[in-house]
């Protein structure tokens, strides 16, 4: 798989997403806790942000950029089906009116 192979599939799927959203929450909430507990050993809140913050840049690197991880399953569309003569939009189709 080329560069230009990567940068023209520039999608997840929905198996994709869904991997990438549980992943980032599950960096998110382990950062966050272990700066928690950190930040309140040596008493200082900024060490608790930094390393909060450190979790989120590397959620972000990990999930935002489509990676062929997230582009295992796509969706397989079904083809367009011809438009029969004998059918239009609408003729010969009468609504009923609400009373």
């Amino acid at each position: 798989m080329g560069l230009n192979d990567w940068f023209n599939t520039l999608h997840m799927d929905y198996d994709g997403q869904a991997r990438a959203e549980k992943l980032s929450r599950i960096i998110i909430l382990l950062f966050g806790f272990v700066g928690f507990i950190w930040g309140y050993i040596i008493q200082q809140f900024s060490e608790t942000v930094r390393i909060l913050g450190a979790g989120f840049i590397l959620a972000a690197i990990l999930t935002i950029p489509p990676w062929p991880i997230y582009r295992r399953k796509p969706l397989s569309w079904q083809k367009v089906r011809p438009q029969r003569s004998g059918d239009s939009d609408g003729e010969g189709k009468t609504k009923k009116k609400k009373q």
